[in-house]
């Protein structure tokens, strides 16, 4: 039988690659407007749209793993990039030493349970990938982390607002939290795929796997923290011809941040996560709400993709096998190991409430980053390696399922979350901060009991109406206009020379 996309392949060179593209992004695209209408994340959607168009399902065929990996790498860069740049240093502090002991305590604890699960109760269900309890492990390395991705694109996308700091903190935990599950995967298929075996030998792996972690983190942090403030003192003293360049040049210092660490022996995610969370907060970013504009459309141009090509590589065909058994582990994931974890690590943190521990726990979202990590045994080649690439699709599917569509409710059952107020319209307008602060204001009958006109209103020292908005009419103001009930002003406060 001949599926409609089955005429094309995916392929660097082939003529047919910009309209295959196309097509499969805009139908992405389009379903965006469908998960905001029934609640399902985005990234969900373009998963199974993948899923949808691969070999089982439309005919198009998609099996070059090592360049997934590569595509999958590269959309990662950009998409944690972006997320430090719009985080705040001044919320995060608070929960520092919360986040950071969730990215490498608690994703080790989170593996090291789900693997023993495996082994001794699961293990029978999975053939023989739950033979061995280095295998066990690695599925359960695998899937230890947060992704970042998803968590960055739910708590941003539904625009939740969380007590306790509890946004910053899951936004940091999700953010770094690779480098633990990333080593603790290739130290894993590494002693799966060496010839030396023995007790002494994946010892002596496990001390040199300890020391490679520590490495990576330290000199992750560290060029992200130089970099960072170096970039600081370049972007203060170089004037580009066009504001467009400034965009560029801050995503080519990313790059150099992930290439440079790497280099070094260091994590590059962490280390371009840290370096953009330095520029962001410390230095005068030229044209930043353009800058963070640009960023947001390439964050949602490499989540498509990514999740797109990670749905082409699925096989649905393939999950009956492994359907219980992933069931079976996800909910454990889900329900013990990460909640474990969590209040094991939040235990000396006595401001934060077992509510808000209970949220962060069900807050442990899989996605790109896990399916990712799972390309590692697929591409080393390592018997199993199938099996683990497709139970962790699938629990990554459980996970935005049942963790995804059910967070905004959970917040507002333990009543985590809030209504933020609403922001003043400015219609697109923006000033530097030293400047004052744009509110909007409509006006009402009873602020023309004065007069009707703008000076009738007599505003106070240092407010002045820069814009009126009447309908779909943009108005520029002067003291004797006329003003209606419903008129939208957009008024700058600051400081006033007047007497």
């Amino acid at each position: 039988m001949t599926f409609p996309l089955s005429i094309f392949s995916v392929n660097l060179l082939s003529d047919n690659l910009l309209l295959l593209a196309s097509l499969l992004v805009f139908a992405a695209i389009l379903i965006t407007k469908l998960g905001t209408r029934i609640g399902t994340p985005t990234l969900l959607l373009f998963l199974l749209l993948g899923m949808l168009a691969g070999e089982d399902g439309l005919g198009l065929e998609f099996e070059d793993f090592e360049l997934a990996e590569s595509i999958g790498h590269f959309a990662m860069t950009i998409i944690l990039f972006a997320g430090g740049l719009e985080t705040s240093l001044a919320e995060t502090k608070p929960v520092m030493k919360q986040g950071i002991l969730l990215s490498t305590l608690g994703v080790f604890m989170t593996a090291a349970l789900t693997g023993v699960f495996i082994y001794y109760l699961a293990g029978s269900y999975i053939g023989v990938l739950g033979s061995s309890f280095l295998s066990c492990f690695l599925l359960a390395a695998v899937m230890s982390s947060t992704d970042s991705a998803s968590v960055f694109s739910v708590l941003r996308g539904k625009k939740m607002h969380l007590r306790q700091n509890l946004g910053p903190l899951l936004e940091l935990e999700s953010g770094s939290n690779d480098p633990m599950a990333y080593v603790l995967t290739i130290l894993l298929v590494q002693m799966l795929s060496t010839k030396q075996q023995g007790t002494l030998a994946h010892l002596s792996m496990l001390w040199t796997g300890f020391w490679t972690l520590l490495l990576q983190l330290a000199v992750g942090f560290a060029v992200g923290v130089g970099i960072g403030f170096a970039s600081k003192v370049l972007l203060e003293k170089v004037k580009l011809p066009g504001k467009q360049l400034y965009s560029i040049l801050i995503l080519s210092i990313g790059f150099l941040t992930n290439g440079l660490a790497s280099i070094l022996y260091g994590n590059g995610l962490l280390a371009l996560y840290v370096c953009a969370i330095v520029i962001s907060n410390r230095a005068k970013m030229p044209y930043k709400k353009e800058t963070l504009s640009f960023f947001k459309g390439m964050t949602w141009l490499m989540q498509l993709l990514m999740f797109l090509m990670l749905g082409l590589l699925a096989r649905p065909s393939e999950f009956g096998g492994i359907a219980v058994p992933a069931i079976i582990i996800g909910l454990f994931m889900m329900l013990v190991a990460r909640p474990a974890s969590v209040f094991f690590c939040l235990l000396p943190f006595k401001k934060i409430t077992p509510k808000a521990k209970l949220f962060v726990s069900w807050v442990g979202l899989k996605g790109a980053g896990p399916i990712l990590f799972a390309l590692c045994p697929v591409v080393a080649g390592l018997e199993g390696s199938t099996d683990i690439f497709n139970i962790v699709f699938f629990i990554t599917l459980l996970s935005l399922m049942m963790q995804g569509m059910t967070l905004s409710p959970m917040a507002k059952w333990l009543k985590l979350s809030y209504e933020e107020e609403a922001k003043a319209e400015t219609f697109g307008m923006d000033i530097p901060e030293e400047m004052g602060m744009l509110r909007d204001h409509t006006v009402s009958e009873e602020d023309l009991k004065l007069g009707e006109t703008l000076r009738d209103l007599n505003l106070p020292h240092g407010i002045r109406v820069m814009m009126v908005r009447r309908e779909d009419k943009f108005l520029v103001p002067h003291g004797s206009m006329k003003l209606l009930p419903g008129d939208r002003l957009i008024i700058i406060m600051g400081e006033s020379d007047d007497d």
